[in-house]
């Protein structure tokens, strides 16, 4: 295959000429490639390829690692109630062997070379990638390629995949932080797919065939519908000829991709209060409210909002309810963003007979900041930890091939690391306040996971909190 042409998108530094508008990834020409970022020796690049798979790759020099990664817009809430965890299932069945591969071969060729090979599955998406040294990276390509485009999902590797998801299910429940995420995405999302456990459930899961798993598989994993992004010390005409190599007559076609998802989530069910019985030595408890989706303007102030209430040592709630009361030695908050919808919880777990003082203390900060939002300087430590946080989390080539691939799926677009970072300094104190405002007065859920019979049995706190 020909390129047609190369164009640079704008803000691309160290271009040459008047730059081109910036070209969204759906809608991008067949065959050409864009530049969108160039400075110094470090160059990010997309190429849109027949049958419509975007290959995204970001040059880092001085490094000596390659991480590849096949992104996936499939997950958890694409699958109906009848399949539910066939994705994650999923992910697990297609490194159980390919059409030329044994499942055992593709633990010996990456242990060979000791890189990483792996997958997860989220939400909305699935992604799997591998981490090796620069010189192994054809290796790396072939191995995720093999894996995602040519499993056989047999029967008999259903079957022994089925049990260890079921152990993985049974691993969730003993872990309280992981079984009261799930209770409250349950609990804020209902009925909603979004609202169901990644893994699905016991039922679920025994019930699933091969059949309903092959299907899934062949009808969802579709180009249009990938991203295979790599970073590194790589050269987009390197990745580009390794990824003819290993697809060869599967690039063919004129598919466009598949635009960013997108929509407004119905949720009908107002948000509850939901209890796992469990003998645990702490109560364990989560409070939220639904938020802004992925594609709102207001995330970068929505992200500030987050760091200030709940996301370090200097927070509000971890002031409040641990440095000054004593109450808890854990307490944080974080932000999830879907194409449609998303939301702003707090975790803390405590000793059961504090829950309700907790609780109480929770709503009350939640409270202070909608009334009166943050002061100026606790602002500015919020932006100063995601300015931090982010640039430091991009020391590795995982991380780096894990920001384009993803950014790609969700967006369809590229934001320097230098952009992103102007956006979170544009927030001002009025606008987090605003924010704060809005979404820190909407109804409450919460979930609790503790030793509690019944939700009578519950702190009434909590029950105040969620009404």
């Amino acid at each position: 295959m020909t390129l047609s042409s190369t164009v640079t998108a704008a803000g691309a530094s160290g271009a040459r000429g008047r730059s081109a508008p910036p070209v969204k990834g759906h809608l991008q020409k067949p065959g050409s490639t864009v530049v969108l970022e160039r400075s110094g020796e470090a160059e990010v690049k997309r190429t849109l390829l027949p049958g419509g798979l975007r290959v995204i790759t970001e040059h880092v020099p001085g490094v000596r690692s390659a991480a590849v990664g096949i992104w996936v817009a499939v997950g958890s809430r694409d699958e109906p109630n009848s399949v539910a965890g066939a994705a994650h299932y999923l992910e697990h069945l297609l490194f159980k062997g390919t059409a030329k591969r044994s499942a055992a071969r593709i633990a010996e060729e990456i242990d060979a070379v000791g890189g990483e090979l792996n997958a997860f599955t989220a939400k909305e998406h699935t992604c799997y990638y591998a981490h090796v040294i620069d010189e192994d990276l054809p290796l790396a390509m072939d191995l995720v390629s093999d894996v995602v485009f040519d499993a056989l999902c047999a029967e008999s590797d259903v079957e022994t995949e089925r049990g260890v998801v079921l152990e993985e299910i049974a691993m969730r429940d003993d872990d309280p932080e992981d079984l009261l995420h799930d209770a409250f995405c349950s609990a804020l999302l209902a009925d909603h797919p979004l609202g169901r456990p990644v893994l699905g459930s016991e039922e679920s899961i025994t019930s699933m065939t091969r059949t309903a798993l092959n299907g899934f598989y062949r009808r969802r994993y579709t180009m249009p519908k990938m991203v295979l992004s790599v970073a590194g010390n790589v050269t987009h005409r390197q990745v580009l000829s390794l990824v003819r190599k290993a697809l060869r007559d599967r690039l063919v076609g004129d598919r466009a991709p598949a635009a960013p998802r997108a929509g407004r989530a119905r949720i009908g069910n107002s948000p509850r209060l939901v209890l796992h019985s469990d003998d645990t030595e702490q109560a364990h408890m989560m409070l939220g409210v639904r938020a802004l989706d992925r594609h709102d303007d207001r995330r970068f102030t929505l992200n500030v909002l987050n760091a200030a209430l709940g996301g370090g040592m200097s927070s509000r709630l971890f002031q409040e309810v641990r440095e000054r009361r004593g109450l808890a030695y854990q307490v944080y908050s974080s932000v999830a963003a879907y194409a449609d919808t998303g939301h702003l919880s707090i975790y803390t777990g405590c000793q059961p007979d504090r829950l309700g003082e907790v609780a109480g203390v929770v709503r009350e900060v939640l409270r202070e900041v909608a009334r009166d939002g943050f002061t100026d300087a606790e602002v500015a430590r919020g932006k100063g930890q995601l300015r931090g946080g982010l640039v430091l989390g991009l020391e590795d080539t995982s991380s780096r091939m894990s920001r384009i691939g993803k950014g790609e799926l969700a967006y369809a677009d590229y934001l320097t690391v230098e952009q992103t970072l102007e956006r979170i300094e544009a927030v001002t104190a009025e606008q987090v306040a605003a924010l704060a405002a809005d979404l820190l007065t909407r109804p409450l859920a919460a979930a609790v996971v503790g030793p509690y019979a019944h939700t009578d049995d519950v702190p009434v706190q909590l029950h105040e909190v969620s009404k």
